[in-house]
This record gives structure tokens, sequence and C-alpha cells, in this order.
């Protein structure tokens, strides 16, 4: 078994490890997977930045020697189960979730039902429910296997897309006339982008980038208006503004803070595709930011609404907002492990064209 780990206190510093794994450790109860392809993309380098604060390090557990300082970034995508000693899970199972970076994983299955079941592992005990559970995608009706590649890039992003949305209209904009949606190029503020374009009843939408893919977004035509990163002063300071950010760009985020004064009336801190400039300045207003996590606001919906209407809701969303991106995504696809390791850097530092979508094939 190989596995791609970081080090926790500089990702840039990524190896590969080599363990053993067959099918003899496998007890009563647990599967062994084989892992057959993912997605890799910013919002995997965030799960290492905040990786600390909300546990996404404690998913996997790294093998091989000097563990403490290494870890594992978990990665959507799709595995076969090639050995079982669990009842009701037969070899050839077909699974969609939350995988690690590797050729193999040993899962314990349990809530066996027939379109899901939840990893029981230990130590997977505490972490959010939603990222133990995996879907039985041979049992879903209207399952398309050519549609993966699509699927595992794009459903973590735009299901976090759809609960800032909802997020957003669930407090009435917090009182905002216009929405800025920082690093408007990643595939969550595309997300996003297309929920409030598609809400007649939505506040303007400002998308903010570099002016290196401006064109690109220009070309999305998703935005009401868009900026650049330097002329951020352009926008109407006097208008009561809420600002999603998926940047983690303290340097901007503070310039425009300022900038809006007491009319920033909230932002919702979501990603870090700027994570190298995540330190937070003089001017940035922490009374009235927050971290968003899209776990809690999903397990609100699922109280409030049940998981039926959340599941309806959701995949109408995502049907929709996959077939538009259809339309501009070139996926790119990647050899294994090696391969990510070959580009890993690029993704860290933000040197990825936003049309890309990085798909490791193992």
């Amino acid at each position: 078994m190989s596995e791609f780990q970081i080090r926790k206190d500089n990702y840039l510093t990524n190896r590969i490890v080599d363990t053993s794994l067959s099918e003899s450790d496998i007890a009563e109860g647990e599967v062994l997977v084989k892992i057959d392809r993912f997605a890799f993309t910013a919002n995997n380098i965030t799960y290492a930045v905040v990786g600390d604060q909300f546990g996404y390090w404690q998913f996997f557990p790294p093998s091989g020697h000097d563990v403490k300082n290494w870890g594992i970034i978990p990665v959507w995508g799709f595995a076969d189960v090639v050995a079982s000693h669990a009842e009701g899970v037969p070899v050839g199972e077909r699974l969609f979730g939350y995988f690690p970076p590797a050729t193999y994983l040993k899962m314990t299955p349990t809530h066996v039902n027939k379109l899901r079941w939840i990893d029981g592992a230990e130590h997977r005990a505490p972490l959010p429910s939603g990222y133990n559970a995996y879907r039985r995608v041979l049992a879903e009706p209207n399952y398309n296997k050519a549609m993966d590649d699509f699927r595992m890039l794009l459903f973590p992003l735009h299901l976090t897309s759809y609960c800032l949305y909802d997020n957003l209209l669930d407090n009435n904009w917090f009182g905002a006339e216009q929405v800025v949606v920082i690093s408007a190029s990643s595939k969550t503020s595309i997300g996003l982008g297309y929920a409030l374009a598609d809400d007649e009843n939505a506040p303007k939408s400002i998308g903010m980038t570099s002016s290196r893919n401006l064109d690109m977004v220009n070309n999305l035509s998703l935005y009401d208006n868009t900026v650049t990163y330097d002329n951020l002063t352009e926008i109407d300071a006097s208008k009561p503004t809420v600002i999603v950010d998926m940047s983690g760009n303290g340097e901007v985020l503070g310039r425009l803070h300022k900038h809006l004064g007491d009319n920033m009336k909230f932002c919702s801190n979501v990603g870090f595709t700027h994570w190298e400039d995540g330190g937070m300045g003089p001017d940035f207003i922490q009374q009235r930011s927050e971290m968003f996590f899209a776990p809690s606001h999903i397990q609100k919906r699922l109280k409030e609404w049940g998981p039926e209407v959340f599941e309806q809701k959701t995949t109408a969303f995502m049907q929709s907002t996959i077939r538009r991106s259809a339309s501009w995504l070139t996926l790119t696809q990647l050899n294994g492990l090696q391969g990510l390791a070959e580009i890993y850097q690029d993704v860290c530092e933000g040197k990825v064209d936003p049309e890309a979508g990085l798909i490791v094939e193992m």
C-alpha cells in the first residue's frame, strides 16, 4: 500500500510512503477497498490549513516513520471493495466518499442500508458524520460511471456553495445589498455564483479575482460585476456588504474591510486558496467575521428539513451546477500518487489554471 503524506508544519513538503496491507489484515466486520480515483483541488489544501482546528488530520492516520510530523489530506473519490468480512457488503461494491490519497483503505461498515453505510472505525467516531458516510453508487437508480470525475471534483465544493448560499438566505443576507465573493475563479465560488444568479431576489454579486484570472471570470458571465484585488476600492463602499472569502488572504481582507468600514456587515471565511497570505492585519474586522464550516450547516438543515428534503434540494442544485460547469471545466488526468506529487506544489501555490479539474487515477 502507498500513501501520499505532507508535513503538517510545512504543507509544501510531501512524501510517498509504502507499507504492507493485505487481505489477511482484514478482521471480522471489516472490508478492504482499493481506491480507484480521486479529485484534488485547492479545497484539499484548506483541509491541511485548518487540519488541527477542525480535525481533518484525524480521518486517516499516516503510516511509516516519524508519523507525528506527517499527515494525510483527505480527498473525495471512488473505491471498490476487494475483500470483505462484513455482512451485507459484497466484493465488487463501488463507493463514493472521503478517502486518503492512497492505494488501499481498511474500513468498518456500520449502519448499512441500501444506499449508504458509515465507516465505524473507532478513531473516526468523534468526527463529522457526513465525512464518514459512503454512497453505494451501484444501488443508485441513475448512477452513471461516466460522471464520476465531475461528481468527485464538484460534489464537495458545490455542496459547500449551496450551504453558503442557504446560510446567506437564512440570515436575510445579513442586511447586505451586495455580496462580494473573493477568489471568484475558485470552483466553490463559481458554485455560489450560480446560486446567486439563479435567485432573482439575491443582492448583486461582485466577483473578486486576480488579474491573471479576470478574463476567465468575466467569460463565465456569472457575477453582476468583477474587480481585481488591486482595484477593490472600485466596490461601492456606501452599500451594506456581505463578504464570502475563499482566499484566506489577510492582506486583501484587511484592505477590503477598511474600505467598506461600517458597511462591512458580515464576512464569511471559507477557504484558503491564498493560504500563504493568511495572516490577518490590523484592519480586519474580527467581530463581524466568522469561519464557515459546511458540516455544521448540513447538520442544522438535516434536523430542520430531514434527510430526504435536504438531499432533494442539494441534488437538484448540484445536477444543475455540474451540467453548467462542464462547459468550461477541463479534466486533467494525473498518473497515480507520483502524478499528484509532481503537481502538488503548483496546487499549493495557486498556479493551476482555474479551468483545470485534477483527477488522480490510481
